[in-house]
């Protein structure tokens, strides 16, 4: 008796005529995202805070007056979302620049 051809096995690769035999991918799941949060406080000069913006988080002059203004204003504001890792590196430069010159600004990290 002869033998029936047999079709190799495929991942996802269905039996019926005509059909495609495609492959299911993993869905690769995105790393959560945290808030850089900095809070306002009567010591540290704006201009500061404005430069910090600037070369820590990468606004522009104009991003960076306008989210300073929002941070004195409001008591704190969001420089920036980032994954876990980079959101702590950023909080530990802030607090390391504004230390380092004398300065009390205290960022923080929040999840999304």
């Amino acid at each position: 008796m002869p033998e029936s051809p047999r079709k190799p096995p495929g991942r996802g690769q269905r039996d019926r005529e005509g059909a495609l035999a495609t492959e299911e991918r993993q869905r690769v799941k995105r790393p959560p995202k945290f808030k850089v949060v900095l809070y306002n406080d009567d010591y540290t000069p704006m201009e500061f805070v404005v430069s910090l913006l600037e070369t820590v988080f990468s606004k522009t002059p104009t991003e960076a007056t306008q989210l300073m203004l929002q941070i004195h204003r409001g008591g704190r504001g969001v420089a920036g979302l980032y994954v876990l890792e980079v959101a702590e590196t950023k909080v530990s430069t802030v607090h390391k620049q504004a230390e380092q010159r004398g300065y009390p600004l205290r960022a923080g990290v929040e999840p999304e």
